[in-house]
């Protein structure tokens, strides 16, 4: 995955007699409360850490005597860090990343539910879908909305995206090129890492299905399941319009090297393509004829949540410095910067949100996607989901077959981990 995709959480048991040990050696190494320094974890990329670092020193700037430490570390470790110094009584004041974290953080009792924290007035500021609930509390206030997938071109291969199936299919055998007749393609019409179970779930949806139920029971044996698998590989196999292999790194070097006209990707990468000279445009994901459907990307917020740690003659300041990080000039700035889509509802007025095309295609994107399960089940799907539907790509298993070994596994998974 890249960056922030696969948003998996570990069940305790994943860190076996590990966490022990390492209760133990934070325990150890407790010290006495800081109350003029808050620390902060997060797993943001390299531009957005250079945004926050910069409204931090304002925010210290502000405040003479307040000292705050934003401390990245890569999504996994994040989370299995967060759990096992929280468990322990440690870790950061504020804990930031996607909303599917707080199902497992809150099982675990490792964040602090934070409606009573902010006034009504205030949390109705905020895009609903920006604010995290899980079992009737409040565990997270996004700065981001998004995290989600669409289609991004190259405009100076393609003026016009497609918007259905067959429209992508059309497009993409006119933009896959091979100029000397050897077989082997200088130019393809679409590229994305199509063998990583998040990239297929636009497929999944358009056709019809989706990972779980409302009780968290996966539901992977279904049509759309299988016709999605289907037309992926169709694309590969039949038409011949993506690579015969493509993970994240050779899709992504592939559009940036202006060797594909289209990939599926995320908001987190569009920074990027223009700063490697691209000149993109964003369209949401196709329409399936078949179903009349639009592919329905997983969307998450993303923002901070509070350590149950954090002690109450220390919670004033902590509170202070998420709403400033949460302040409606500092989401534009970060909007304005990297196309972000922000949370706080005023903004959407803004000019700059409402005029700029690529945040007015990404906003039809997330209004047509599909919220990420934030319950903990939704790893062991994730794991229950890649060995077969990597073995159809394979051509090891049919797409009925890898259906139905999906679900069984996936059931399995998630018995094992509530045990």
């Amino acid at each position: 995955m890249k960056k922030n995709i696969i948003h998996r959480v570990s069940p305790i048991v994943y860190f076996g007699s590990m966490l022990l040990l390492s209760i133990m050696v934070f325990l150890s190494c407790s010290r006495s409360v800081d109350i003029n320094r808050v620390v902060i974890w997060h797993q943001m990329r390299v531009d957005e850490r250079v945004i926050l670092e910069a409204q931090l020193k304002k925010y210290m700037e502000l405040h003479p005597g307040i000292h705050i430490e934003a401390i990245y570390k890569e999504t996994e470790e994040l989370r299995s860090g967060f759990i096992i110094a929280a468990i322990a009584g440690q870790g950061p004041d504020l804990v930031y990343g996607p909303s599917d974290q707080i199902g497992p953080f809150q099982v675990m009792n490792i964040i602090k539910p934070m409606e009573s924290l902010f006034t009504k007035d205030w949390l109705d500021s905020f895009n609903p879908k920006g604010i995290t609930w899980y079992k009737g509390h409040l565990y997270q206030i996004a700065d981001k909305l998004g995290n989600h997938l669409t289609l991004v071109y190259n405009k100076k291969l393609l003026q016009k995206p497609p918007e259905t199936d067959i429209e992508l299919i059309e497009t993409g055998k006119r933009l896959t090129v091979d100029s000397n007749g050897d077989g082997k393609f200088e130019q393809y019409g679409l590229v994305w890492n199509y063998t990583e179970p998040f990239f297929f779930i636009p497929f999944m949806t358009g056709f019809g299905g989706w990972v779980m139920d409302e009780e968290g029971n996966p539901t992977l044996d279904n049509p759309g399941v299988v016709d999605g698998l289907n037309f992926i590989k169709d694309l590969r196999d039949k038409y011949k319009i993506i690579p015969k292999e493509a993970d994240y790194n050779i899709a992504d070097a592939l559009f940036k090297d202006g060797k594909a006209a289209m990939i599926i990707n995320g908001d987190w990468s569009w920074a990027g393509y223009k700063k490697a000279g691209i000149e993109i445009g964003i369209a949401p994901l196709l329409k399936i004829i078949k179903t009349g459907l639009w592919c329905a990307p997983m969307v998450s917020p993303k923002g901070f949540s509070i350590n149950v740690n954090v002690r109450k003659e220390k919670e004033k300041l902590v509170i202070d410095v998420l709403k400033f990080l949460l302040a409606p000039e500092n989401q534009l700035e970060t909007a304005k910067q990297l196309n972000t889509m922000p949370t706080w509802k005023a903004l959407y007025d803004d000019p700059f949100i409402k005029n700029d095309e690529i945040l007015m295609n990404s906003q039809i994107q997330i209004d047509r996607g599909k919220p990420m399960p934030v319950v903990p089940e939704l790893r062991a799907i994730w794991d229950a989901m890649r060995p077969s539907y990597q073995a159809v790509l394979g051509g090891v298993k049919t797409p009925e077959q890898a259906a139905k070994d999906m679900q069984v596994l996936a059931k399995r998974k998630i018995a094992e981990m509530n045990e």
